[in-house]
């Protein structure tokens, strides 16, 4: 049996700090990215990047050919956020701000702090740029969420305008765009009178599913938390006091 060597650990700081340096550094850098609809170029190592990140190691799983490489392109993803990721990758910290917040890349610890920040923020982050951005695999973590510091009716606007956007660039139907997302959107929460506003607004403009709104209806007509239980009657963190919650019986966890 080998004795046991001795480990040292050097400082964390200087090791962070000199990794942050080579962030979006073009020296030594063997990748260059080309994102946003501002098509600004970000530098970046394939290695660690390969390492770190399953995403990166199948984006980047080729390797490349003789001479200079052609940049990767990410015309979706905006600037700051993909910023942002690089930054978490290089030194496995980050500062996150409400215009920055990044939900993508396949990287789980990186996407539970950005969803705790949102629930935190939520109001402010409903009404960023970025949030209008989100894919519709990162909107749905947020949805899901019991800790979203915003009522519903509020959230169902957002959604909204998240699923014209996405319409406008991908040039399909919002119900469309939207349907991946939508189910996650607690429509018995709102009162009758949201309920039937929001109805009529369907009609004009669809977004939400029929047989939805049918289910919302349900829950009202029922009156009856037994038969109401179910993430579709949950209240969130945010939710505003309505009289027939009392029929729901179901408190925020």
């Amino acid at each position: 049996m080998e004795p046991l060597g001795l480990v040292v650990h050097g400082k964390a700081e200087p090791f962070s700090a000199a990794l942050r340096s080579l962030v979006n550094n073009p020296r030594y850098s063997d990748v260059c990215f080309v994102v946003g609809q501002e098509r600004q170029e970000v530098f970046a190592h394939r290695c660690l990047l390969a390492c770190r990140c399953n995403f990166f190691q199948r984006l980047l799983g080729t390797e490349p050919g003789p001479g200079v490489p052609s940049p990767v392109v990410l015309s979706t993803v905006p600037t700051e956020a993909f910023l942002a990721v690089l930054e978490f990758l290089y030194t496995n910290s980050v500062k996150l701000h409400r215009h920055s917040v990044a939900v993508t890349f396949g990287l789980g610890q990186l996407q539970e702090r950005c969803v705790a920040f949102i629930e935190a923020h939520s109001q402010e982050a409903l009404r960023t740029r970025g949030f209008l951005e989100l894919s519709a695999a990162a909107l749905l973590p947020l949805l899901r969420s019991d800790k979203l510091c915003v009522d519903e009716a509020e959230l169902v606007r957002a959604a909204r305008s998240w699923a014209r956007v996405g319409a406008a660039v991908l040039e399909r139907p919002v119900a469309e765009v939207a349907a991946p997302v939508v189910k996650e959107l607690r429509l018995a929460l709102l009162a009758p009178a949201e309920l039937s506003a929001l109805e009529e607004q369907n009609r004009q403009e669809p977004l939400i599913p029929v047989e939805q709104i049918v289910e919302a209806w349900k829950c009202h007509a029922l009156r009856r938390g037994d038969e109401a239980r179910g993430a579709a009657c949950r209240r969130r963190r945010g939710t505003l006091p309505r009289e027939h919650h009392r029929f729901l019986d179901l408190s925020f966890k």
